[in-house]
């Protein structure tokens, strides 16, 4: 005999294993088991030769045939066999007395059956005994009762059984045993060690079963009693598909289930559709209830489910597709042929979503039609400017007519795919409102680990977004808030030197505006001297957009022409024709000559849709030593101003042409109606401020930016490419830029850099030199850096002491 008692039961040999599907052993029960897989009978056999101890464990699944031990639960009932009898060649009946729970503490695999080693699994022990006696004995009522309810034949036994019961651990485990629920719920009493909690539990499961007994016995007694109403109901109901047939909403239903069938819809879309489906048949046709379940019925049959289009490529196909769309950006296009290279050995991959940055007019959507070219996908776009409304991306909630799912949805059914390249444009003027918060809603959209399940308000069931090739367009990175950029791979896309917008207006700009004007080419004599007259005197931008207006509006005097009265042959436009049919010139190098005074210097900014330049003017005047500041500077821009005074001042001393608490200086940054902030605009601060000092001017041509520290260093300072093209358009010849700086340089076509002459400084006593500005007073050298240690001399003052 086996001692059972409250005390921790260990077996020297492993025992052997049972899996029961679909059920749960619970101790101090007779269980009869159907036993019929191979590894089954072969533990039963093992249990006959080693004392009939066994034991049976739930499975996890139980739709599992051959379950290893990770589909196995961790805690079964040891139990003794009393009887077994072969029902079929292949297939035994055993009755199992469950002895006491068993922890299994490693399983094993030895002749054809599994095995595990473990440890008994007692009770905790209570300390308010007469709680756990009165809990079970209500239990054991309710039990008593809930049998005779259900009047299940042979249940005699069990009633008899429990009638006779007194130990509040066999009440449970009995209870635990005939209560009709799930292998998971029944499993959890099983390992509950604590028998107050588990006896708690059963009364509340067992006060349910009862009602829900009592409301089912009420309902069939109903039914008996109306058996005549159902007859007459049934009558009626096939009157009224008779009515529906004739009406066409027979039909209609007939059509929408067979959508829902070849339209690859998921499981639970599929669920869902069906009972909406039901639903349409029985609301009238003119309740606005039967337009809101059509409207979305015809919505979920409608989406591309499982349709895909993409197609295997290879890279040199795709680097030939972005090489014939777009000239130049060859930095671009290799960082895009990388992404798609992993791409291609990768189907499934889950990273970050490409970001395509750059000013306005610089190919960003024509990029994201590019590759989607090249992947043989469809393409789509999706505007995101001026979005303020979360439902714009999630969907509006089906609780009024006229609602709609979001514009990712709309996307999809529009091109008619579940894989396409889908354009996110100018995702960085998204806002938010009282409406909700549109870039939060993006991030599951973009974020790889949850939009393999996207929730839709208004379809409200899960559509698989892992597929789609997602690209956003951004002109500045400021606004995208922090959680949105970090799932971004940004890719900038910087402006075009004049020969590239040249290159690009012949070969790409100007095919296709004779196309749109309806003017074949052997018809207009349009030489690129004269193109590049446009882009020189008519356009300053870091994109074409404002060039291809230009172009448009060429060519809409040539068809003028064309279409008079008596056409020529052939138009032709020179560059001195320009100012007729574009006006004046727009834009004069030699503006630059206005910078040639005191106190003026050329210096370059950043913007979100490229680089400019600016003058930085400085004056003096009679006062108190005060500094006044305008051109609606930002705070950084306003503490780069005091710095460079305040450096100026420590370096010149005693020497300075004129005493400083006398005089009042104001600088000032033309185009006031600008906002203007950002650390780059130290090193011009200076040069301007000792410009004033010498009063000598300073070239307009030689442009310089960069950073300034208290010390005399110069700080590196980003766009580079774009401050620097800028420059070129603009007329500079030279630039002065932080020496950190240096490597930039390699972004800048070649032709602008063979152009232009770089100086590189790494200290503010650099730059006077190159700016040509050192006169007779001049910046006296810096101190050596004191030695020693601080002391504190009072609470507020701190001494230099050696």
């Amino acid at each position: 005999m086996l001692d059972t008692t409250n005390k921790v039961f260990s077996l020297s040999d492993p025992l052997p294993v049972l899996p029961v599907r679909n059920t749960v052993v619970f101790p101090n029960t007779a269980s009869p088991l159907v036993v019929g897989r191979a590894k089954s009978i072969e533990a039963v056999r093992q249990a006959q030769r080693a004392g009939d101890l066994l034991l049976v464990v739930a499975q996890r699944d139980g739709d599992r045939n051959d379950p290893e031990p990770a589909d196995l639960y961790q805690v079964g009932v040891v139990c003794l066999i009393s009887k077994i009898t072969q029902t079929q060649p292949s297939t035994f009946q055993l009755t199992a007395n469950s002895l006491f729970r068993f922890r299994i503490l490693s399983f094993s695999q030895t002749n054809g059956y599994l095995s595990a080693r473990g440890e008994q699994l007692p009770d905790l022990a209570t300390s308010n005994r007469g709680r756990v006696e009165t809990i079970a004995f209500e239990v054991k009522k309710l039990g008593l009762k809930i049998l005779s309810m259900l009047g299940i034949p042979g249940s005699e036994n069990i009633v008899k059984l429990l009638t006779e019961l007194d130990s509040p651990e066999k009440i449970a485990d009995l209870c635990c045993s005939f209560l009709s629920r799930g292998v998971a719920q029944k499993q959890l009493w099983l390992e509950d060690r604590d028998l107050d909690s588990r006896l708690s539990c059963l009364l509340e499961e067992l006060v349910a079963e009862k009602d829900k007994i009592t409301l089912q016995n009420e309902i069939q007694a109903r039914v008996m009693a109306r058996a005549s109403k159902e007859q007459r109901d049934h009558y009626l109901r096939e009157q009224l598909r008779t009515i529906n047939e004739e009406l066409g909403d027979e039909s209609s239903k007939d059509d929408f289930a067979k959508k829902i069938q070849e339209c690859g819809i998921s499981a639970e879309a599929e669920k869902v559709a069906k009972s909406e489906l039901n639903r349409l048949v029985h609301v009238p046709r003119a309740s606005p209830e039967y337009h809101v379940i059509r409207t979305y019925l015809e919505w979920l049959t409608s989406l591309p489910w499982t349709k895909t289009s993409a197609k295997n490529f290879t890279l040199n196909e795709a680097r030939a597709v972005l090489d014939a769309d777009h000239f130049g950006l060859e930095k671009v296009k290799t960082r895009i042929g990388q992404f798609l290279a992993v791409r291609k050995l990768r189907s499934d991959l889950r990273g970050p979503i490409l970001c395509l940055l750059g000013p306005p007019g610089v190919g960003k959507t024509s990029l994201g039609k590019s590759i989607a070219r090249a992947l043989g996908r469809e393409f789509v776009r999706a505007s995101l400017g001026g979005v303020r409304d979360e439902a714009e991306i999630r969907g509006h909630r089906r609780t009024y007519i006229g609602a709609l799912p979001g514009r990712i949805i709309q996307s999809l059914k529009r091109c008619g795919t579940a894989d396409p390249v889908l354009l996110l444009d100018e995702i960085d003027k998204v806002g938010a409102d009282f409406r909700g918060d549109p870039a939060s809603a993006l991030l599951e959209v973009l974020d790889p680990e949850q939009n393999h399940a996207f929730m839709d308000h208004y379809l409200d069931v899960p559509f698989d977004l892992s597929r789609v090739f997602f690209i956003t367009t951004a002109n500045t990175l400021d606004t995208i808030p922090g959680p949105l950029r970090d799932r971004l791979e940004v890719v900038e896309i910087s402006g075009y030197s004049q020969t590239e917008k040249l290159e690009i207006a012949v070969r790409h700009i100007l095919p296709r505006l004779l196309t749109d004007h309806g003017i074949q080419d052997k018809s207009l004599s349009l030489p690129r001297e004269t193109i590049d007259a446009v882009i020189r005197d008519y356009t300053r931008e870091s994109g074409v957009r404002h060039l291809s207006r230009q172009l448009a509006q060429v060519l809409r005097a040539a068809a003028e022409q064309l279409a008079g009265e008596a056409p020529p042959e052939k138009v032709e436009f020179t560059s001195d024709q320009l100012e007729t049919i574009l006006g004046p010139r727009r834009f004069f190098p030699e503006d630059l000559d206005e910078a040639s005074r005191p106190g003026v210097v050329t210096g370059l900014a950043w913007t979100p849709v490229g680089g400019e330049i600016l003058h930085i003017e400085v004056g003096r005047m009679e006062g108190k030593g005060g500094l006044t500041l305008t051109g609606q500077l930002g705070d950084v821009m306003k503490e780069s101003a005091q710095i460079a005074l305040s450096l100026l001042r420590s370096q010149w001393g005693a020497e300075l042409p004129f005493r400083f608490e006398k005089t009042d200086l104001h600088i000032h940054f033309p185009a006031g109606a600008v906002p203007k902030d950002g650390p780059s605009a130290g090193a011009g601060l200076y040069l301007a401020i000792a410009s004033l000092i010498e009063n000598q001017p300073m070239d307009p041509k030689t442009a310089v930016t960069g950073e300034i520290t208290l010390r005399g260093q110069v700080l590196p300072v980003g766009g580079i490419k774009e401050k620097v093209l800028a420059a070129h358009r603009a007329g500079v010849r030279t630039i002065i830029l932080p020496k950190l700086n240096m490597g930039d340089l390699q972004e800048i076509p070649l032709e602008v850099r063979e152009q232009l002459t770089f100086r590189f400084v790494r200290e503010v006593r650099e730059l006077i030199p190159l700016a040509g500005l050192q006169g007779k007073s001049g910046p006296r050298p810096l101190p050596p850096p004191p030695t020693g240690h601080l002391r504190p001399a009072t609470q507020s003052e701190f001494v230099l002491t050696n």
